[in-house]
């Protein structure tokens, strides 16, 4: 049985909180290594998204994928059918990754440069890697695995802290779709 994600990163972190209480960071030569340390781990991410990417593209599977997205949780919007392709789909799932990965980055930065935190490019060293490999894209593109159970399209959104996710997962059933195609609020092609 393996364990949650997010236990294993709580674990990583608490772990690595005591570990960097020991990292002499005053050693300019030690504050250096773990600035490269960090980078290097930021350039292998960055070069993962791009093989993704490349992946993505020469796959190009046009299959079409419906689904309804959920309305935003305190909103009184209907939720609403999205229309696209598997293709387009994995794009958008690798942009939000390119998004997250750049705002992590820019948050260390401010962290680090701005107010001097240093103990964090350690933990940041670990943790957006370990995240990047156990992702869905990653698991179908990369490892092979076929995109069944979990790993069928739309993905459920990943939960935030103790696992409450923002909003409603996106239905994929039939009665869901026909519902919403009823209701009007679908038919939103996304390209």
């Amino acid at each position: 049985m393996a364990l949650n994600p997010q236990i294993t990163n709580l674990i990583i972190i608490l772990g690595m909180m005591q570990v960097s209480k020991k990292i002499p960071f005053d050693d300019p030569q030690v504050l250096l290594g773990v600035r490269i340390l960090y980078i290097v781990t930021n350039i292998i991410i960055a070069g993962l998204y791009l093989y993704l990417q490349n992946k993505i593209n020469a796959k190009k599977d046009l299959t079409t994928l419906k689904y309804v997205e959920p309305a935003p949780m305190g909103s009184a919007d209907e939720p609403k059918l999205i229309t696209t392709t598997v293709h387009s789909y994995d794009l958008q799932q690798l942009r939000a990754l390119w998004k997250s990965q750049l705002m992590g980055v820019g948050m260390m930065g401010v962290m680090h440069l701005y107010f001097k935190y240093t103990n964090p490019l350690l933990i940041q060293s670990i943790i957006p890697l370990k995240g990047a490999f156990e992702g869905n894209l990653v698991k179908i593109h990369l490892f092979g695995q076929p995109a069944i159970g979990d790993l069928k399209r739309p993905w459920k959104a990943a939960g935030g802290l103790m696992g409450m996710a923002g909003q409603g997962e996106p239905k994929s059933d039939k009665k869901s779709i026909e519902q919403a195609e009823r209701s009007g609020s679908g038919g939103v092609k996304e390209e």
